[in-house]
């Protein structure tokens, strides 16, 4: 496993073309290095989270774990040492009053249900914004020792790869027929007006494959890495998706919403992918 402070390093050297000041080495490495922290966490805890010890939020399937509540103290902590007085929205505990200027968006585990169950797919997912413009984003799957950075003007980029960090690239895929698509389904299906299902059932019959992997973060990530062709999801929460999103669009991908707007950073649906499939995807969407 690549040392993290080696990650941090790598990263804040790649990233050095970002646009916006508030995206320096110094914070970049911080960042990093935080996420990569809360993936060690995450691997000390996996496997030894008794069923009694784990949580339930807003349904039985939506699960918390120390894991979760630990990993987002940890970064937090982080976060606030810089002193940059930027603002902080993670899932758990830490909810800072929204406003126009800096703001980071953690979700600490992306993926608990796959944790718990011991499957690979979940992840550290931090960005930061600037109102509603994000700047910075990197997407840690630690049992995958895989790191996903960005920055706004500075590309995207796999850092763990043999010949060193790999500048990434969405799908040049434009048929759906040639395409792998994947999405996710809320925990309170049944008890939503649109549990996505119709939706899945619009691309079942046509698309080369769909992935259902458990990560939003995660899904987002290999849309940019061109490993999927597309993502799009209802339901979702802003930490949820903040960070992927940017490394799509860094990667040359689509981001909107379902109507081709910019509301899906809280407008609760999210469609991603290479431009080919922007139309034959949201023709087939409803939110």
């Amino acid at each position: 496993m690549t040392d993290g402070l080696d990650l941090a390093e790598t990263a804040s050297v790649i990233l050095r073309g970002a646009v916006d000041p508030a995206v320096d080495e110094a914070t970049v490495r911080a960042a990093v290095a935080a996420v990569v922290s809360a993936g060690e966490l995450h691997l000390d805890l996996l496997g030894q989270i008794p069923p009694a010890e784990v949580g339930r939020k807003s349904s039985r399937r939506d699960l918390v774990t120390a894991a979760d509540v630990g990993a987002e103290r940890l970064v937090v902590e982080r976060l606030r040492a810089l002193g940059d007085g930027a603002a902080i929205e993670a899932e758990e505990e830490t909810s800072d009053e929204v406003a126009d200027g800096l703001r980071w968006f953690l979700d600490p585990l992306d993926g608990t249900v796959n944790f718990v169950h011991g499957i690979p797919m979940f992840s550290v997912s931090l960005a930061l914004y600037r109102g509603p413009e994000p700047l910075f984003g990197v997407v840690h799957a630690p049992r995958l020792g895989e790191t996903f950075v960005a920055a706004r003007g500075a590309g995207c980029w796999l850092l763990e790869t043999p010949g060193g960090p790999s500048r990434l690239s969405v799908s040049a895929t434009s048929e759906l027929s040639e395409s792998i698509l994947a999405t996710g389904f809320p925990y309170r299906r049944g008890e939503l007006a649109n549990s996505n299902l119709e939706n899945f059932g619009r691309f079942f019959n046509d698309v080369r494959g769909l992935r259902r992997l458990g990560s939003a973060a995660l899904d987002l990530a290999y849309v940019a890495a061109g490993r999927l062709d597309g993502f799009w999801e209802l339901h979702l929460s802003p930490f949820d998706v903040a960070a992927g999103a940017l490394l799509v669009r860094e990667a040359g991908g689509v981001v909107e919403d379902f109507r081709g707007g910019g509301r899906w950073l809280r407008g609760g649906e999210i469609l991603a992918c290479a431009p080919g499939l922007r139309a034959p995807m949201a023709s087939r969407l409803q939110g």
